[in-house]
């Protein structure tokens, strides 16, 4: 079962929260916790609260137990753009975009997603050995020969 927290206008560029909320996906929530405690960067404060009001639905509203809850997706969609004027030499005046995000997390119990498991933080998708790597790419590469076949000139 799928469970969906949203905040709307947090007053920080999409940009900047995209940084945080990449490193979530597919992380346990405990973990996503401890991570977002120790991220030196102000976005990991209000990505934070939407996690915690993620759980707190799944809980409350779905009766999911919040150790087996992980993180489907979280995203930050850019949110409506306050323009001001900043003064410049000569009485001009030039424009400012003050960028807000909408930041959306889906948390997952797991129960219904056969074939995705939680990651911990130092787990790597699994990669194929550098050397199957090199020969499927020189495989790739040659292309097959032609037999070329010898005329010879009668007279």
């Amino acid at each position: 079962m799928d469970v969906h927290a949203i905040a709307k206008y947090v007053r920080m560029s999409p940009r900047k929260v995209r940084l945080v909320t990449g490193m979530l996906r597919g992380l346990k929530i405990d973990a996503a916790r401890t991570q977002l405690a120790f991220l030196p960067k102000a976005a990991s404060l209000p990505v934070l609260k939407v996690l915690n009001s993620a759980a707190a639905n799944a809980v409350n509203n779905f009766k999911l137990d919040e150790s087996e809850l992980i993180i489907k997706t979280a995203t930050a969609d850019q949110g409506p753009a306050l323009k001001r004027w900043r003064a410049r030499a000569m009485g001009r005046a030039a424009p400012i975009k003050k960028r807000t995000s909408h930041i959306t997390i889906v948390l997952t119990d797991g129960k219904n997603d056969k074939n995705q498991e939680p990651r911990t933080n130092f787990q790597k998708k699994e990669e194929k050995p550098a050397e199957a790597k090199v020969e499927e790419k020189k495989a790739a590469a040659k292309p097959a020969k032609k037999e070329t076949v010898k005329k010879t000139a009668t007279k």
